[in-house]
């Protein structure tokens, strides 16, 4: 397995006077469009915002209490949408393309030296209204990037958890053949 991926983690303790340079951020998102999707519908669209803008703090306030606890402090927030319709219909397997992209995105910020940490905690509907997002766009998962800060500065609970080992199923419990739950490589 590719080392990339088994470095790539989501912390949360971000460093609150780092910033991502501009070829960086393009580097990253320019990852999450070249992520594939069902038959090329690109339906992936992204909300950015840099820490200091009010497209940071528009993000930043549509965040859960808990996820705002931490978010802060990261150089950049976005929010990644689909669009659930084109030119040819409703395009399926949407949340799959943005999943992709949204892999790709945090992978090259590790190869970069960046840390993410996505997030389904957050205020979908304000999103929507906040930015004023057309009928057939879904804000489905946000995102912090930035650099690792000192995790001393979280509240205890997440001092804790951002400390513990990693752990990740065997394949022997996630990969099946003939009947479900029978392990492929038991």
């Amino acid at each position: 397995m590719n080392e990339l991926i088994s470095k790539r983690w989501s912390p949360r303790a971000f460093s609150a006077d780092a910033t991502i340079s501009d070829s960086d951020l393009r580097t990253v998102l320019e990852a999450g469009r070249w992520a594939p999707s069902h038959g090329n519908s690109q339906p992936s669209r992204f909300l950015v915002g840099v820490r200091g803008t009010p497209a940071f703090d528009a993000i930043f306030e549509v965040l859960t209490r808990g996820n705002k606890t931490w978010a802060h402090r990261a150089s950049v927030l976005l929010i990644g949408c689909v669009i659930t319709s084109d030119d040819r219909g409703d395009i399926p397997n949407v949340e799959f393309g943005l999943g992709l992209a949204m892999e790709n995105m945090a992978l090259q910020a590790t190869d970069l030296g960046l840390i993410s940490h996505m997030m389904g905690g957050f205020d979908k509907e304000a999103a929507r209204t906040a930015f004023a997002m057309p009928d057939d766009v879904r804000p489905l998962v946000a995102m912090a990037l930035g650099r690792h800060g000192d995790i001393a500065d979280l509240p205890e609970d997440l001092q804790a958890r951002e400390q513990r080992e990693r752990k990740r199923l065997p394949l022997t419990e996630t990969v099946f053949t003939g009947t479900w739950g029978r392990s492929l490589l038991g």
